[in-house]
């Protein structure tokens, strides 16, 4: 038993110095490291131009997708339509399918020569090392704050210049290239890199579901810093209102305390 003992811990400390890490790495490094060696051995995958797409569509329908049942549940269930912002707004087989085009065509036509961009400009490297847990964290929050910064000004050019408008607010939360160069101007791993992907695509999927629940995630973030599917949803109604949360303080363009009001009003 003391052999077999001796010969397991003696494995674990093989396995953790051929990665790199001390047995006092956390328990989520480990799974980091072990995440990363099986992309890895994927790299002719991930090195391709179509890889970024099918990853960003993937994500993104598997995001979209618990949001369009629950659309399609609502005109039957109270329950459902206790938690929509605008319980008025019915969704159809047809709009859903047009959707879906919409985001095949977006896909298509934006984010794939961005990625061809991308992979021609930079190319993909695969260190042999995962990122820990705490440079994980950092650099998602490091893009996040970036992202929004970024957009709050492209967005408020949008409102501000009526043609830019017209032409491209309806398109640009797809284009992508913000999401795309964010990592590389910070220098993120590329694990790192596609678990803000991630995390980006599932809070702007969220900010656009048009339901609120008491375990969204602006309930989870402290002081107010994330503002929501109720902040956003203002601001499609009143349009020079409600951009980005933290942007919004310092620029005067928060509205908070009328939300409730305004929705109920567009309701009826």
């Amino acid at each position: 038993m003391l052999r077999n003992a001796r010969t397991s811990r003696d494995a674990s400390l093989t396995f953790f110095r051929s990665a790199g890490m001390t047995s006092s790495d956390s328990t989520e490094t480990v799974f980091l490291q072990i995440l990363w060696d099986w992309l890895r051995e994927r790299q002719s995958l991930i090195r391709s131009p179509f890889f970024p797409v099918f990853f960003s569509l993937i994500i993104y329908l598997s995001c979209c997708f618990p949001y369009v049942c629950l659309d399609l549940l609502c005109s039957k269930l109270a329950l459902v339509r206790r938690f929509k912002i605008q319980p008025q707004s019915q969704v159809t087989w047809a709009a859903t399918c047009g959707c879906l085009r919409k985001i095949l065509r977006n896909h298509a036509c934006f984010i794939f020569p961005l990625s061809v961009v991308h992979w021609y400009w930079k190319a993909v490297v695969s260190p042999p090392l995962a990122p820990d847990t705490l440079s994980v964290v950092r650099d998602v929050l490091a893009c996040l704050l970036l992202f929004d910064t970024q957009y709050f000004l492209w967005h408020l050019l949008h409102h501000k210049v009526s043609w830019l408008y017209l032409v491209f607010h309806k398109e640009h939360h797809r284009l992508f290239f913000f999401t795309t160069l964010n990592p590389s101007l910070l220098n993120c791993h590329p694990l790192t890199e596609m678990l803000f992907f991630i995390t980006n695509i599932y809070l702007s999927v969220e900010a656009h579901s048009g339901y609120e629940f008491p375990w969204s995630t602006h309930r989870l973030v402290p002081f107010g810093l994330y503002g929501g599917a109720q902040h956003h949803d203002l601001h499609h109604l009143k349009f020079k209102v409600n951009y980005f949360t933290h942007w919004d303080r310092l620029f005067g363009t928060l509205q908070r305390e009328h939300i409730d009001t305004e929705v109920k009003k567009h309701r009826l």
